[in-house]
Parts: C-alpha cells; sequence; structure tokens
C-alpha cells in the first residue's frame, strides 16, 4: 500500500504550508471562516496526527477525508486518485506496485497514552487541594448565583502562576501519576511540570460517577475562546484532553443538556435540576459515552437549553441538528426549553428570576 502523509496532501491541494518545525498550524475553514479575515483562521491541521479539525462548525476527519473535501472527490475514490495524480502505477487490483515513502516520516509521537479516569481524578484532585481561589474569581462565582459552599464543593480553583515544577514533584513523590495526565509534561531537562496557562478559574469537568476526567479554563480578559481544555498536547510525555462531557448532579430520568461545565454546575445549583454538559455543540464524541452510561442508569428524557444565539447562529444551528440526530438514533425523549432571549443563557436567565424575586420580597 502506498504510504502518504498529510503533508502530501497538503501539497497536492494547494493549501498553506506550516513554518519551519511546526506540525501542528491554522488555516481558513471552507466551512465557517470569512475568507478576507486573515486573523479567521479555525481548521487545524496536524501534519503529526494525519487529521484535520475546525472546532468552530465540525469540519474535520483523516487526511483522506480532507482530500475528498478541498478536491471534490469520492471518498472511497481518494486513493486511486492521489496515486495517479503522483505518478504511481496501480496494478490491476488498484494496490500500488512498490510501497515508496513519498516523504520523511516525522518524529514519533513524543505523547503519552491516556490514563484512565480513576487515576486522572486523584491527580487532579490532589493538584487542585494545592490551589487556591482569588478572591476575584469567587466573586464572579457569587455573581452566578453560587454560594461559597457551592463553589468550594464544585472545587474552582485559580489557574496556578508559579511553582508548577514542585507541585509535580509533590505529587510524584506521594504516588500520583502525572503521564496520561492531560496538562502535565516533562520539560527538556526531564523534570515533571504543569502548563503554564493564562489567568482565569480552573473548572474540574466530571464523568457520571463525580471523577474529575479533565480540567477547563475560564480565561480572564478575553472574549475570544474564553473556555479552553487544560491540556499538554504536543509536548514531551505530555497528554491532550478529550473533549469530554460533564455532569452536575445525581442521574434522573429526565435531565438538562446544555454547553459549558460551568453553566451546568450554575443551572444545578440553582434549580437542583441535574444537567449534562458539552464542551460545544459540535463536539459530541464524548457525549454519546456519557448517554449510553446514563441510559443504562435511567436516563430517558433529555431537555436542551443552549443559549439563545442557536436560533440565529447557522454553525450552533447545524452542531444543534447533529445533536437532535444523535438523541434521536438513541431512542431519547427530547425537546428544548426556550426563555426571554434578552438572557443569554438558562442560567443567566434563571438567576435574574431569583434575583427579582428577592427585591419583590424586600419591597
Amino acid at each position: 500500500m502506498e504510504i502518504f502523509t498529510m503533508i502530501d496532501i497538503v501539497g497536492i491541494l494547494g493549501l498553506p504550508y506550516p513554518k519551519h518545525n511546526e506540525f501542528s498550524y491554522n488555516i481558513h475553514c471552507p466551512c465557517c471562516d470569512d475568507p478576507k479575515d486573515p486573523r479567521s483562521k479555525h481548521l487545524n491541521i496536524n501534519l503529526r496526527k494525519n487529521v484535520f479539525c475546525c472546532p468552530k462548525c465540525g469540519l474535520g476527519g483523516g487526511m483522506f477525508d480532507m482530500y475528498a473535501y478541498f478536491a471534490n472527490v469520492p471518498r472511497k475514490d481518494v486513493y486511486k486518485d492521489l496515486c495517479w495524480k503522483m505518478g504511481r502505477n496501480l496494478d490491476k487490483n488498484g494496490e500500488s506496485r512498490k510501497a515508496i515513502p513519498i516523504t520523511p516520516p516525522f518524529p514519533e509521537e513524543v505523547e503519552s497514552p491516556l490514563m484512565d479516569v480513576e487515576s486522572r481524578h486523584a491527580t487532579y484532585t490532589a493538584l487542585l487541594s494545592r490551589l487556591s481561589l482569588a478572591q476575584d474569581h469567587r466573586e464572579n462565582l457569587r455573581n452566578r448565583g453560587l454560594t461559597d459552599a457551592e463553589i468550594d464543593r464544585l472545587g474552582y480553583k485559580t489557574t496556578p502562576v508559579a511553582g508548577m515544577s514542585m507541585m509535580a514533584k509533590q505529587l510524584r513523590s506521594e504516588g500520583y501519576y502525572l503521564a496520561g495526565v492531560p496538562g502535565f509534561f516533562r520539560k527538556e531537562s526531564g523534570e515533571w511540570t504543569f502548563v503554564h496557562e493564562a489567568r482565569g478559574i480552573l473548572i474540574p469537568v466530571r464523568d457520571q460517577k463525580g471523577l474529575i476526567q479533565g480540567l477547563q479554563i475560564r480565561r480572564d480578559n478575553t472574549e475570544k475562546r474564553k473556555f479552553r481544555w487544560v491540556s499538554s498536547t504536543d509536548r514531551k510525555d505530555g497528554c491532550k484532553a478529550e473533549g469530554w462531557a460533564h455532569l452536575a448532579g445525581s442521574v434522573s430520568a429526565q435531565m438538562i443538556l446544555t454547553e459549558g461545565p460551568m453553566k451546568a454546575d450554575v443551572i444545578h445549583e440553582l434549580t437542583g435540576i441535574s444537567v449534562i454538559a458539552v464542551p460545544g455543540v459540535n463536539t459530541l464524541t464524548q457525549l454519546k459515552t456519557m448517554l449510553e452510561a446514563l441510559r443504562e442508569e435511567g436516563l430517558v428524557s433529555i431537555r436542551t437549553a443552549f443559549d439563545m444565539d442557536f436560533t440565529t447562529n447557522y454553525h450552533v444551528q447545524n452542531g444543534f441538528r447533529n445533536l437532535l440526530s444523535l438523541l434521536d438514533s438513541m431512542d431519547f425523549k427530547f425537546g428544548s426549553y426556550v426563555w426571554d432571549p434578552r438572557y443569554k443563557g438558562l442560567d443567566d436567565f434563571v438567576w435574574e428570576g431569583m434575583m427579582n424575586k428577592n427585591r419583590g420580597a424586600g419591597d
């Protein structure tokens, strides 16, 4: 079988090449980016892993999928088309007669495989116990409707700004796993450390058993990509976050489905209703795994509660349709909550309603 790599596909399609020594880079997404805006580049191409993905609209797949999309060639014909364009002869079975690498291979993968969730939970719990929550972050969470007791129970912390290597050393000495836990990696010296992220609130993302699968950050002073995963992908012995779904509350027959673990935590604390959260409406792979587990425990009906801009945002609508298709294919009963569009999220709407009620009671 002929050996192709993503860099071959990029060259044949005439797409932009990466900078020197760069193997993960972004280009304009043909589905959702404005080609006239040079800053609008959401489509990520990973040359080492031979994959591409746009987190904004969900376009993605392997290198053959990318060729099929950009070249407008049926997926089943991609291999033959590539061989023909690169001057490779095929035998009567459509197989290449010689297996010749077309480009030099990239360095071997330096990342660690993902550790099991029990080990990740133990490591993250120990890490968070060593961190504190800044006063401005506590006030931010209080203004969303959370009490101090709830904030502490949920485990929110402020991103560390120093001492990451020392914390990693202490965790290792106490027997916690760092390899395979997103956020941890080894420096060139071989010393373990934790990624240095922009200042923000660390959010534990939990599974149906309450175990911390990974961490998200709500970054301060930014409007774009405000929420992002703690990840150490592409670093020595680092590990990638997987876009996990989050559960706030216990399993019940009917639950709410929204976007964002912090929003889910707030809705649950304000209403008492259990809430499932996806990191984004176009990120559904891990959601299916969680829904399968929740169905076994009694989940029957789901009510979606995405921010009200889903009614006007094309890219959100596309992902929302995919979500409803998933729920239908899994035989869940489902519907959607809508509310006053002056309030972006259900959490904002509920909290404002509670505040107005309290004001009325005080008059």
